[in-house]
């Protein structure tokens, strides 16, 4: 299925809903059953069309969890989400073929990647079979980009791109993520935020997910709760540049700084 009906029509919010321990700005708030579904209805009241539920921490030094330990995390999460009545679409937050495939099975229709298909070839085939769709984010193990490094993280996302077509995932459920915060330096965010137009260009809806993170925390020398407003900020320059969706904590705020970025740049579509 298409990622969202409204998709292309307004920016979409994807609010994040962390079940895990150690999660950088909201570890352990959400890590059981119902004080995940209490904050589930909580951002899809302050305005999310989207929840992205992730079982393994994704920061800077975390540690891998294995596929059990996110599945136990992850799966009575979205089942109690099904059974509740979740009027969104649900987005599941992992590299990892075995939980995409329980996921999907359990209610998400959305595969979120941090590896763009590249770490696990099976997720893919598993997004491909029961009609998912997926978010290609760019990652590496390294930073050894030439001397265009925009052009480097297009050339990524081509790659991951026809990963996705090759296992059967059509087009039009596709999306992309530029990575802001995976294997790049302060400096290469802030510079890759002054070109997401090169992303759009490739043609796919781009999710933008730069929520608390640390270039922000570093830009405003604040903590990662004390960054809303520099968040709303590339919020804001995202959807000026065609980005589709913003993944974000901060719900509320985000969707305002939408609507009103939406209102101004609709007239100039």
């Amino acid at each position: 299925m298409a990622i969202h009906p409204e998709l292309g029509r307004r920016t979409l919010i994807m609010g994040i809903l962390n079940v895990t321990p150690d999660s950088f700005s909201d570890g352990g708030k959400y890590a059981t059953v119902e004080r995940a579904l209490k904050h589930a209805r909580r951002l899809i009241a302050e305005g999310a069309d989207i929840l992205d539920v992730g079982g393994e921490s994704t920061r800077p030094g975390s540690e891998p969890v294995s596929a059990e330990e996110e599945l136990r995390r992850v799966i009575p999460v979205l089942e109690a989400l099904r059974a509740d009545g979740c009027s969104v679409p649900i987005s599941v937050d992992t590299y990892k073929g075995v939980v995409a495939e329980a996921a999907l099975r359990a209610g998400a229709s959305i595969v979120n990647d941090v590896w763009g298909g590249k770490k696990d070839p099976t997720l893919l085939r598993a997004a491909a079979e029961r009609g998912a769709s997926v978010v290609l984010m760019h990652n590496r193990n390294d930073m050894n980009y030439g001397d265009d490094f925009v052009a480097d993280v297009v050339a990524d996302l081509r790659d991951c791109i026809a990963l996705a077509r090759d296992a059967g995932i059509p087009d039009e459920r596709i999306a992309l993520d530029p990575g802001i915060g995976f294997a790049k330096t302060r400096e290469h965010n802030l510079r890759l935020m002054n070109r997401l137009s090169d992303v759009v260009a490739l043609g796919y809806p781009v999710l933008l997910g730069t929520s608390r993170k640390r270039f922000i925390r570093e830009t405003l020398d604040a903590g990662p709760n004390d960054v809303v407003e520099g968040t709303i900020a590339t919020t804001v320059l995202g959807i000026a540049q065609g980005v589709s969706i913003v993944r974000v904590h901060d719900v509320r705020e985000n969707a305002k700084a939408a609507r009103m970025a939406d209102a101004i740049c609709a007239p100039a579509q």
